[in-house]
C-alpha cells in the first residue's frame, strides 16, 4: 500500500470512529470536557488526575494506576443558542445532540518507574447551524470543526511525590464553512478542507503530603493547514469549484491546580486555565471562487476558574459536584454567529464506582449564559443583538482493569 493511500484510508477510520463536533459557546472553539470525572468536578483534575484520562488533563497522573487500564467514554451535548436583533428579529440554532467519543490506554508495570499511554480524544471542536433564514445569512449560515488528538504519553515517577511525563500529539482535522452570497435564500457560498498537525503535551503532578497535591498540563499550539475546495450556489457565471486552501491556528494552553484532602473521603480541588487565545487572529481562505475571503477574529486570551469536590463512599462509590467559569475570548468587534463565544458558567454533578476489574462514571453538565450584548461588531453588523445559550450535556465511561 502506498503511503498515501495509507494516510487517506487513516483520515477516513478517524472520520468515521471519531465525530468530534460540538455547539461553541465558550473559550473559543476549544472543547475541555474529556471525562466525567472531570466534568462532574468543574474539570478540576489537574492535579488529582487519577484515571486513564490523565492523559489529556495531565499525563503525569498515570502513574498513579497500576497494570493495564482500558477506559472509553462518551460526551453527549445538546445545545441551545438564541438570537435577536435590535429590531426583533429572532433565530436559533438547530438543536441536534451531538457525541464527542475518547478513549484511553494506560499500561504502569508494577514496581517499574515509567508508566505508558494512549489517548484519543478531540481537544478542539465546533459545529453550529442557523435557522434559515437568518438575519446575518451573508455572514454565517453553519460550520463545523473536527479535531482529533492521537496522543501517545511516558510518564516518569521520580520518587514517591513527584511524577513528569511528556508525549507528541498527532492532530487530523476537518473543517467547512457556508454563508449566504446574497439576499436569494438559496444562493451559498462554501469551503471545506482538512489537514494534519503535529505539536506536544506535559505534565507535572506533586504530592509532597498525603493531603496536598498539585497539578500543571501544558499543550502545546498547533497549526492546521487546510486542503480542500469551496463552491458557490448558483455557480454561473462563478466556478463551480475550485481547489482552495486555509490554516487555523490552535493556542497553546497551560493548566495548574490544587487538590486538598482533609480525609481520605474528601477531595478539594480549585485549577486556573490559561489559553493564549491571543494567538489566533483571523482564519483566512485562499483560491476560492470569491478571491481570498478572510474571517477576522482578533481573540484574546482567557481563563477558566475551575472547582471541585468529590466524596468517597462505602463499597468504591463516589459522588461528585463542581463549577466553572469560562471566560469570553471574542472582541464583539468581530464577532461571528458560528462562534457564538461568551462568558459561560458551566456546573457538573456525577457519580460512579471503582471496582476491582471495571471503573465506571456518569456526569451531567449545564453551560449557561443569560445574554451577550453585540452592539459594536464592525466587520458583520448583521451580527449584532442579544445571544443567549443554554447547554446541556451527560458524559459516561467506563475503565477496564487487568
Amino acid at each position: 500500500m502506498s503511503g498515501k493511500k495509507s494516510v487517506g484510508r487513516l483520515t477516513a477510520l478517524l472520520a468515521a470512529i471519531v465525530l468530534c463536533p460540538v455547539p461553541a459557546g465558550a473559550d473559543g472553539y476549544r472543547l475541555p470536557n474529556q471525562d466525567p470525572e472531570a466534568i462532574a468536578r468543574g474539570n478540576a483534575f489537574v492535579a488529582t488526575a487519577d484515571n486513564p484520562s490523565a492523559i489529556y488533563y495531565n499525563p503525569a497522573g498515570i502513574t498513579q494506576l497500576e497494570g493495564h487500564n482500558l477506559r472509553a467514554g462518551v460526551y453527549f451535548l445538546l445545545p441551545g443558542v438564541s438570537f435577536q436583533s435590535p429590531s426583533g428579529a429572532t433565530d436559533r440554532t438547530r438543536s441536534e445532540i451531538n457525541t464527542v467519543p475518547q478513549f484511553y490506554y494506560v499500561f504502569a508495570p508494577q514496581d517499574f518507574p515509567l508508566a505508558f499511554g494512549l489517548g484519543v480524544y478531540c481537544p478542539y471542536g465546533l459545529s453550529a447551524e442557523w435557522d434559515q433564514p437568518n438575519p446575518f445569512r451573508t455572514v454565517a449560515e453553519k460550520g463545523s470543526l473536527t479535531y482529533v488528538t492521537i496522543n501517545p504519553v511516558v510518564a516518569w515517577k521520580v520518587d514517591k511525590t513527584l511524577s513528569l511525563a511528556i508525549g507528541p500529539t498527532i492532530n487530523y482535522s476537518q473543517a467547512s464553512f457556508e454563508r449566504g452570497i446574497g439576499i436569494l435564500t438559496n444562493d451559498q457560498f462554501n469551503v471545506s478542507g482538512d489537514g494534519w498537525a503535529a505539536g506536544f503535551n506535559a505534565g507535572l503532578r506533586w504530592e509532597p503530603l498525603p493531603m496536598w497535591a498539585f497539578g500543571l498540563n501544558y499543550r502545546f499550539a498547533t497549526t492546521v493547514d487546510y486542503s480542500g475546495t469551496s463552491s458557490s450556489t448558483p455557480s454561473p457565471p462563478l466556478p463551480a469549484s475550485r481547489s482552495s486552501e486555509a490554516s487555523i491556528r490552535f493556542p497553546q494552553f497551560a493548566v495548574a491546580g490544587i487538590s486538598f484532602r482533609p480525609t481520605e473521603k474528601w477531595n478539594i480541588e480549585f485549577d486556573l486555565d490559561w489559553a493564549d487565545w491571543g494567538y489566533v487572529k483571523g482564519i483566512t481562505f485562499t483560491g476560492t471562487a470569491f478571491g481570498n475571503q478572510t474571517l477576522p477574529l482578533d481573540y484574546r486570551s482567557s481563563l477558566m476558574y475551575e472547582f471541585g469536590v468529590t466524596r468517597k463512599l462505602p463499597r468504591g462509590y463516589f459522588v461528585s459536584l463542581g463549577y466553572f467559569f469560562s471566560e469570553n475570548s471574542s472582541p464583539s468587534k468581530n464577532f461571528n454567529p458560528i462562534l457564538e463565544d461568551s462568558d459561560l458558567h458551566l456546573g457538573g454533578l456525577g457519580f460512579g464506582r471503582k471496582g476491582k476489574r471495571w471503573d465506571w462514571a456518569v456526569a451531567y453538565q449545564f453551560g449557561y449564559n443569560p445574554s451577550r450584548e453585540v452592539s459594536n461588531d464592525q466587520t458583520s453588523p448583521q451580527a449584532n443583538g442579544a445571544y443567549h445559550i443554554f447547554n446541556n450535556a451527560l458524559n459516561v465511561s467506563a475503565t477496564f482493569k487487568f
